[in-house]
């Protein structure tokens, strides 16, 4: 019998040579940029969904492991880690760490319901019906370690009407409370007998005046930080203290679980906190560790990175989410030099602009800004870096915030050929497409938090 070796080509969705992966390498692309289910500008979020259960079982169970913990305490991601941990369900060598992974994901009380809606999501018929297929040894353990990480008050937030209620993972596991207390609560929440928390969605859906019950939970510093985000032009609109609400924002507390894109969004829908939401931000990162030298930090401004958005119910795309990271990474370098680029495919040709020296909210609008002023054409890396090469010279770093669409079809252009001149070369990665477009001389990074410059600090000063 002979055997024939096929040489299989990949390509990114712009049509440009691609790179294969080794499976882990895809499993963190798919993986640390997925908001589970949700389309992006050339795939929908089924295929990201199918493609992370193919490579569950190709790549070694610690690393799973390791990778959907970082998922979620890194990257802040919740649905997708937990699809992992579903995966690692069904795989012999996997099983064995399910229980220890799905305690540390699991980090909010309704996360434990969500896993189960996805482990029953292959069953057929309605939940009811799909709540009798049996589920595994080791997601019963991790379910029951982490239902004694919650108290009184986020269980009454969370155990939200559904067909799958937390009240169901208790009897499901059968978990032992840590002490009489916890004994308590679990047989109040039995018996649907939990005091309804005091939140500001129980309080208005009771008729309170808004007003009031904003600048109640305030004070009383009951109002979490990424809901005073949100509601920010709800308290704007019902005329609660300005003064208060400035006060709350600087303070900062709960604010380690925050994107940095939620500051943009609460900015453009509530402009009067503008300024006040740019400090915090700033503040933050003002104590964090800094990157010494010469940055230069480029972003993908192409239609690919404007045209979805991260969610169905965000305004938020990824051109706004890559702006967001190179204001962030502005404030973590010595020097640093910040470009924007597209191109035109028709054209076959870059554009790439250098973006004026601002901080904050005012360099993520001016960045942004250039999305369709530079074109609608995907990015042309090897054109980028030669340019970029005339214009600088020499650099300690570069990191391009990209989709790693690159549309440099041919010899001249391919991304193989771009060779970057600084000492470090970074890629940022903020989508979840299958291939990308470096060559071995970058260095990926993948995800959409600011943790991904912490990681480039701590690399360097490892080296």
């Amino acid at each position: 019998m002979v055997t024939l070796n096929k040489i299989v080509r990949a390509f990114t969705h712009e049509g440009a040579r691609g790179r294969r992966f080794t499976p882990e390498m895809e499993l963190r692309r798919a993986l640390m940029n997925c908001l589970l289910w949700e389309d992006q500008f050339y795939e929908d979020g089924v295929a990201i969904a199918d493609r992370i259960k193919t490579l569950v079982p190709q790549v070694e169970p610690a690393r799973v492991a390791a990778l959907a913990i970082e998922a979620r305490e890194q990257m802040k991601l919740r649905h997708a880690p937990l699809l992992v941990v579903r995966e690692m369900a069904r795989h012999e060598k996997h099983r064995a760490l399910v229980a220890d992974t799905l305690a540390s994901v699991i980090q909010r009380a309704d996360e434990m319901t969500e896993l189960l809606a996805i482990y029953w999501a292959d069953a057929l018929g309605p939940m009811q019906q799909r709540k009798r297929q049996p589920v595994s040894a080791q997601v019963k353990k991790g379910l029951a370690r982490a239902l004694t990480k919650f108290d009184a008050y986020q269980l009454a937030k969370y155990d939200r009407n559904g067909a799958v209620r937390i009240r169901d993972v208790l009897f499901l596991t059968h978990a032992k409370p840590k002490d009489a207390a916890q004994e308590k609560v679990w047989k109040q929440l039995v018996e649907g007998e939990l005091n309804p928390p005091d939140t500001w969605e129980v309080a208005l859906s009771a008729g309170k005046d808004k007003k009031a019950t904003f600048e109640r939970l305030i004070r009383e510093r009951k109002l979490g930080y990424l809901a005073l985000l949100r509601n920010l032009r709800n308290m704007d609109n019902a005329g609660v203290d300005q003064s208060l609400v400035e006060e709350a924002i600087l303070d900062r507390r709960g604010a380690g679980k925050i994107l940095p894109f939620r500051y943009v969004a609460a900015a453009r829908a509530a402009p009067r906190f503008e300024q006040t939401l740019e400090k915090a931000m700033l503040a933050d990162l003002a104590q964090g560790p800094q990157l010494a030298g010469k940055t230069i930090i480029v972003v993908d401004v192409s239609g690919s990175m404007y045209g979805s958005y991260m969610s169905e119910r965000s305004d938020m795309n990824r051109a706004t989410v890559a702006s967001a990271l190179a204001a962030i990474a502005r404030e973590m370098c010595e020097t640093p030099r910040i470009y924007a680029t597209a191109g035109n495919d028709g054209r076959r040709v870059h554009a790439t602009k250098l973006v004026p020296a601002r901080r904050g909210m005012a360099l993520i609008d001016a960045i942004y800004g250039l999305c369709k002023p530079l074109g609608g054409g995907g990015i042309f890396l090897k054109q980028v870096v030669d340019f970029l090469r005339q214009e600088e010279g020499t650099a300690d770093r570069i990191v391009v915030v990209t989709d790693e669409q690159d549309c440099g079809i041919g010899s001249e252009d391919s991304p193989e050929r771009a060779k970057p001149f600084g000492s470090r070369n970074y890629l940022i990665n903020v989508a979840s497409y299958q291939n990308g477009i470096g060559s071995g001389a970058w260095t990926r990074v993948h995800g959409f938090s600011e943790a991904i410059f912490d990681w480039i600090v701590a690399q360097e000063s490892e080296t």
